[in-house]
């Protein structure tokens, strides 16, 4: 339990490197623990991981889940996400 939209920002630091060493593993951390709080952000982000196999083991149906969950909330990125995942089966 936590602030989620602190730790989605931890997550992006880690992501992309910002003043500490890139860790993916480390990201997705920390954008689970947003994502479990309902953070869209974190969600969508998560479910990249998931597609692209960064920082945790490829897993499509974890990524579509994380996705569809972040679509409801209105996250316009994770729609077309989503959107080409199902067109390219």
């Amino acid at each position: 339990q936590g602030f989620a939209h602190a730790q989605a920002i931890l997550g992006n630091i880690f992501e992309h490197g910002q003043d500490v060493k890139r860790d993916c593993t480390e990201a997705a951390k920390w954008y689970r623990k947003a994502a479990e709080q309902g953070n869209a952000q974190a969600q969508f982000k998560l479910g990249k991981k998931y597609a692209f196999g960064q920082g945790v083991k490829v897993d499509y149906a974890k990524a579509v889940e994380l996705f569809r969950k972040a679509v409801v909330q209105g996250h316009a990125e994770s729609q077309t996400t989503l959107g080409k995942m199902y067109a390219s089966g």
